[in-house]
């Protein structure tokens, strides 16, 4: 065949490559020679070539069914930059107009067009069906496949139909293409377009370049990331975070503190989109903050860093976009922040979906869980994921290799799991196991009658926290697996059973035991990094100060902010700002001389201040904050204010206090003249100035029953606005 002959020819011709990377030979020669494929290939190994070739290559016109609209614009561009003539790729989707899809039509019937981009919702139109069974398609290409999956990290209901579309428009060689799918994912696409005998090409899920690090999220996360970028000043970065608000409010505190940051997401214009995206590729921005809807068509090949702030809800999509790092073979640092807490909000994203959706979702969070909270090198972690085997010991290159924590024996452990998977007949999951090894009866247990096996409880007496990461690693041994069909169902392999019959070492790592913060602590802001003698030294000038003024000493800073004082040690009044409950007002009023003693701890102390100190954060003025000031200084009644912004009384309460307390003075006598009695304002007002504490029930059980809470409040807000701003 001549194609044979001149396959790397026509690749030289066109792309302007010497040779092949990888499998896209054989993957391009199988599609020349009519058949179907299905090739597993990471990002940045060269995916769309396998498919851009052959089309350009064999007669009649290639479907690309994409869902990406970004990319695929992206990519008719590339391919009609390679060509001499006008309209060799098209796409079709909703963002054109009348005519455009009549100059496109026009084309692929005059045989022009080698590659039509199609969206899955615009293949399955009935227009579409009808104009396409006029033309001879050369084949189907369906990119992202990942999508048809219910397990896969971007389920499209609408990918469900490609085949019964196919099989409308007519037949022709199917290749399916994906950067991440687990085998359970692999067979779902196989089955969905028909192509379950298709031979498949898989690449390396390793990128040996990638180092994985996983911390855990504590209160500070938002200076880690600041501190970590100033490291790395002047490259390339993305920071993923899941909700549009995070993104926007990070990428002004990056912005706060001079790096060149940019927020994306979905719900911002396509025009802002375009031009961040552009800002990026030309450098005139370093980061960008964004929600998964950033990078997908992105080709950015120097990106040094992918920083998640919260972690994703699939290993699939984390591996993506952590596969959006050091493209070009150089430094990509991957840092993950972790908490428990991340875990149920995601959880609790998924109330009021389908049942089995959300089976779906909780499975794929508890892997997410399994890698982040393992001791075991991450790179093992991830490839066996993808079905694939590492064999190295240490990869050199992940946090958990780099710091190696302490093996133990496990033997005895691994025959306790082995047993008790073989007793329930191989018919559940991980959970359900652990309970059943510690003899937990569980409704579930008690149903099954599996209380009444001998294996019951059999490691009830090792510690608890044992279970998960036995499993867990008995799993990447090779000792268990998880059954395909009936995702997560734990079988024993025969190196499982060969075990039990003799058994030998298992040397396991314990999980890391990412502790979370406490409550108290984030309300704080102290922890454990308090200076307890400067923190008596601050609470002896508020004093003194409070006596010299004749106010209560929470008017002039309440503990929270000394407590943050004595922790990031303010030293000028611009500094003093980023504690708690310290506006503006607050600082030029009172923060002089608190400024001057931490300065003179410090000095006397050699006390070096921490760096993050530099960290300037954003104030939260919302604008809802913003209006309730302006409609005070014009006089309207608060009961007016809360109707036209459809807040209750006590929420707008709530709000103006949190004004008052941040340091901004508010004059709300007009409205206590109109609505109380002179002799309570005063009071209530009185007693403010003689009690130690701001407290709302003390002040309510001292005050007795003569004034109502709402009056409290209002003249609190009154007292602290005139003393405390």
């Amino acid at each position: 065949m001549t194609k044979e002959v001149n396959i790397t020819e026509q690749l030289k011709h066109y792309f302007g490559f010497d040779k092949f990377k990888g499998d896209q030979e054989k993957i391009i020669r199988n599609l020349l020679d009519g058949n179907n494929g299905f090739v597993l290939m990471p990002t940045g190994g060269g995916k769309s070539l396998c498919y851009q070739l052959p089309s350009l290559i064999m007669e009649g016109t290639a479907i690309v069914i994409s869902p990406l609209i970004a990319l695929m614009k992206n990519q008719v561009d590339v391919i009609n930059g390679l060509s001499e003539e006008e309209g060799v790729a098209h796409y079709l989707n909703s963002s054109l107009n009348k005519a455009a899809i009549q100059q496109v039509m026009d084309d692929v019937r005059k045989g022009k067009t080698k590659l039509l981009y199609v969206a899955p919702e615009s293949l399955n139109k009935d227009e579409n069906v009808e104009f396409l069974k006029g033309i001879k398609v050369s084949f189907y290409a369906i990119d992202e496949a990942h999508c048809i999956s219910e397990w896969g990290h971007d389920f499209r209901p609408e990918y469900r139909n490609i085949r019964p579309t196919i099989n409308r428009i007519g037949d022709a060689p199917v290749i399916a293409l994906t950067a991440t799918a687990t085998d359970k994912v692999r067979s779902d696409i196989k089955k969905s377009l028909g192509i379950v005998g298709a031979p498949e090409f898989k690449s390396s899920f390793n990128r040996p370049n990638l180092y994985y690090d996983v911390r855990p999220k504590t209160k500070d996360v938002d200076r880690q990331i600041i501190m970590f970028i100033k490291q790395h000043a002047g490259k390339s970065g993305i920071v993923y975070c899941l909700s549009r608000k995070k993104v926007e409010e990070l990428a002004a505190i990056l912005q706060a503190n001079d790096i060149k940051a940019a927020a994306y997401h979905a719900g911002l214009d396509s025009a802002t989109r375009s031009h961040t995206q552009d800002d990026f590729l030309m450098e005139r921005i370093d980061v960008i903050v964004a929600t998964i809807a950033f990078g997908m068509g992105i080709d950015k090949p120097d990106v040094r860093f992918v920083i998640h702030y919260d972690i994703p809800k699939s290993l699939e999509g984390y591996y993506q976009e952590t596969g959006r790092a050091g493209r070009d073979g150089g430094e990509g640092l991957c840092i993950a922040f972790y908490s428990n807490k991340d875990l149920q909000k995601l959880e609790k994203f998924m109330e009021g979906k389908p049942i089995a959706e959300q089976d779906i979702g909780r499975q794929l969070l508890q892997e997410t869980a399994a890698y982040a909270e393992s001791s075991v090198c991450r790179r093992k972690m991830l490839l066996h994921y993808f079905g694939e085997e590492y064999n190295e010991e240490n990869c050199h290159n992940c946090d958990n290799c780099l710091h190696p924590k302490e093996k133990h024996e496990a033997q005895d452990a691994l025959l306790i799991v082995l047993k008790a998977v073989l007793a329930v007949k191989e018919n559940f999951r991980q959970d359900y196991i652990v309970d059943f090894i510690q003899g937990h009866s569980t409704d579930d247990i008690t149903s099954h009658k599996h209380n009444q096996l001998e294996e019951f409880g059999s490691g009830e007496d090792e510690d608890p926290k044992m279970w998960n990461p036995v499993i867990r690693q008995a799993l990447i041994a090779g000792y268990l697996r998880k059954d395909v069909e009936n995702y997560g169902l734990l079988k024993v392999t025969s190196a499982g059973k060969r075990f039990i019959k003799n058994p030998k070492s298992f040397m396991i790592v314990e999980d890391t035991d990412f502790k979370e913060d406490s409550e108290e602590e984030n309300m704080d802001g102290g922890g454990s990094a308090l200076d307890p003698v400067l923190y008596s030294m601050l609470k002896d000038l508020r004093k003194k100060m409070a006596h010299k003024l004749e106010i209560p000493p929470y008017v002039i800073f309440q503990d929270v902010s000394l407590e943050q004082m004595a922790t990031m040690y303010p030293v000028n009044l611009q500094e003093l700002q980023n504690v708690q409950g310290v506006g503006v007002g607050k600082a030029k009023r009172y923060g002089a001389e608190f400024c001057e003693l931490i300065k003179k701890h410090c000095e006397e102390n050699g006390i070096e201040r921490p760096e993050e100190l530099r960290v300037r954060t954003v104030a939260k003025k919302s604008m809802l904050k913003v209006k309730i000031i302006q409609s005070i200084d014009r006089q309207v009644a608060l009961d007016d204010i809360a109707n036209a912004e459809g807040k209750d009384f006590d929420e707008l309460l709530d709000e103006i206090e949190a004004i008052v307390y941040s340091g901004t003075k508010l004059n709300i006598n007009y409205f206590l003249e109109e609505v109380m009695d002179d002799d309570h304002v005063d009071d209530i007002y009185e007693y403010f100035r003689e009690s130690d504490t701001d407290d709302l029930e003390v002040a309510m059980e001292e005050l007795g029953d003569d004034y109502s809470e709402d009056e409290i409040r209002l003249v609190r807000i009154k007292f602290l606005s005139e003393l405390a701003n």
